[in-house]
């Protein structure tokens, strides 16, 4: 309880409950905004957070992603245009639903379940931080090693494409997470002379060239038609019937969506697709699914947002990030000298519980102003992309120069953003590089560790049962990805 109150203490501080709102709010926009995503909003304002107190610039980054997943809710439901992935399985009935008049009851129904789902959430990461942490504190230098590179291959084995792009993918991330001078032994590698890579490549140009220049040039070829066929939201408030029908469906969402937000690779878009087929599975009338059943609005929607907090859990008490936004988030954390992992609850409680707790406000906030403004919202899909995505390309520019007041920076995000580019353009996923890269320093810094402490001997990373399980699970994963019937299915399914 007292934790609970620490945490609280925190957020309610000026400084910090506006990092809240503000992020919650930038959240919904660019969920409503079909192509930005949280990514994309966060890797431009990553540059801003370098000013802010480490406590604000987390809670302000972290209320852009679970945002993120009210936002998409208002586009599927009124457009049909998913303005998150994680939202894609919405549309299904909650625009059915909007066509035949009850736009109203979905959106509040996806607002009410997004909510509940949030609270439970947060209470599932009050009570599982504690006992993770303490097993986190088990760790040394090997287990760490073992743990991420089972991460690291699990970015591979899980991204939606074939695993050999994946593979190259991750491996151009390891390479450049390698640039700069080389901690052990002051050596410089793959600086090709410029003084400025001696420090290595930072997250900020790279996450806005891959995610924000790329996607603006992605978008400029295709043609989105934002055609209002909802004019009218009508009676708001779901009926009792309504929540009779949804509150077992907004449960079994918070499940699925916490559990598989644990999991590297899995989080809201996986939870919110489960959620749905389940509830059309264990329906009494199944024939109502994509024709405007509430339950299909309730449980994705549920489902994503207790997923995208789930995926706070292995960054927060074991340094791990379960994806491309934690992985951003651990570049914030990193760069404000905080490391995540098992002390972080006993060296920085103000930040670990205030963090845990800005998501209850927050979830608290996007409740209240969710449904009253829809008209704003609405105002702000109408705002044509020949304004929007010029403004994307200056804020890139100004935020790659502010980091470290260096053109050098801003000529790698345009680098990376052509690259970022090209990739999409031929399927590869640009989330194993970024992973990758993030990871690759982890992984390098435990590796150096290791081995001094066994003075070279490679059988430190036998001798602890954890570091043992970590790496058969990770050989087992390679070891199924050359299976046929699995290699068929990925690359039937990198191919749609």
């Amino acid at each position: 309880m007292s934790e609970v109150l620490l945490g609280f203490s925190v957020v309610f501080q000026p400084s910090n409950l506006l990092a809240c709102f503000i992020g919650v709010v930038i959240g919904q926009v660019v969920g409503i905004l079909p192509g930005l995503g949280p990514v994309g909003a966060m890797s431009l304002l990553l540059p801003i957070t370098f000013y802010l107190d480490p406590i604000s610039a987390i809670i302000m980054l972290s209320g852009i992603y679970y945002g993120s997943q009210y936002g998409g809710t208002i586009t599927s439901i009124l457009f049909n245009i998913p303005g998150e992935a994680s939202t894609v399985v919405t549309c299904i009935d909650g625009y059915q639903m909007a066509k035949r008049g009850r736009a109203g009851p979905a959106l509040a129904i996806a607002a009410f379940g997004s909510f509940i789902a949030g609270t439970l959430s947060t209470f599932g990461l009050i009570f599982i931080s504690r006992p993770l942490s303490n097993f986190g504190l088990k760790f040394g230098a090997p287990e760490y090693f073992s743990l991420v590179l089972l991460g690291l291959i699990l970015s591979i084995y899980l991204a939606s494409g074939s695993i050999l792009k994946a593979l190259i993918s991750a491996s151009l991330g390891l390479w450049v997470s390698c640039i700069g001078v080389e901690t052990s032994s002051s050596m410089q590698r793959f600086t090709f002379g410029i003084t400025t890579l001696m420090d290595g490549v930072g997250i900020a140009p790279i996450c806005m060239g891959l995610f924000g220049i790329s996607e603006v040039l992605i978008n400029l070829e295709q043609v989105i038609e934002r055609k209002v066929s909802v004019m009218k939201v009508g009676k708001l408030l779901p009926t009792l019937r309504d929540w009779r029908d949804s509150i077992g469906a907004i449960l079994r969402g918070t499940g699925f969506g916490f559990f598989l937000g644990i999991l590297p690779g899995g989080g809201a878009i996986l939870a919110s697709f489960l959620s749905y087929g389940v509830e059309k599975r264990i329906s009494k009338h199944p024939e109502r699914f994509g024709k405007g059943a509430i339950e299909g609005v309730a449980g994705p929607e549920s489902a994503n947002n207790a997923g995208a907090q789930g995926n706070f859990i292995p960054l927060l008490n074991m340094g791990i990030p379960a994806n491309i936004v934690m992985a951003l988030l651990l570049g914030a954390f990193l760069i404000h000298g905080v490391r995540p992992g098992p002390f972080l609850i006993s060296q920085n409680p103000k930040l670990f519980w205030g963090i845990i707790m800005s998501m209850y406000v927050g979830n608290a906030m996007l409740l209240i102003m969710n449904i009253p403004l829809i008209a704003v919202w609405v105002r702000i899909l109408k705002v044509p992309y020949y304004i929007l995505f010029p403004l994307i390309l200056l804020f890139c520019i100004i935020g790659a120069y502010s980091v470290n007041t260096n053109v050098t920076d801003v000529y790698l995000m345009i680098l990376f953003g052509g690259l970022g580019y090209v990739a999409r353009k031929i399927r590869f996923e640009p989330a194993p590089f970024v992973l990758a890269y993030v990871l690759g320093q982890l992984l390098e810094e435990n590796l150096i560790m290791s081995l001094i402490e066994s003075r070279g001997n490679l059988s430190i990373f036998f001798r602890s049962s954890i570091s043992i399980a970590f790496l058969i699970t990770t050989i087992v994963l390679v070891i199924s990805a050359f299976f046929p019937f699995l290699r068929k299915k990925r690359e039937i399914f990198s191919e749609e």
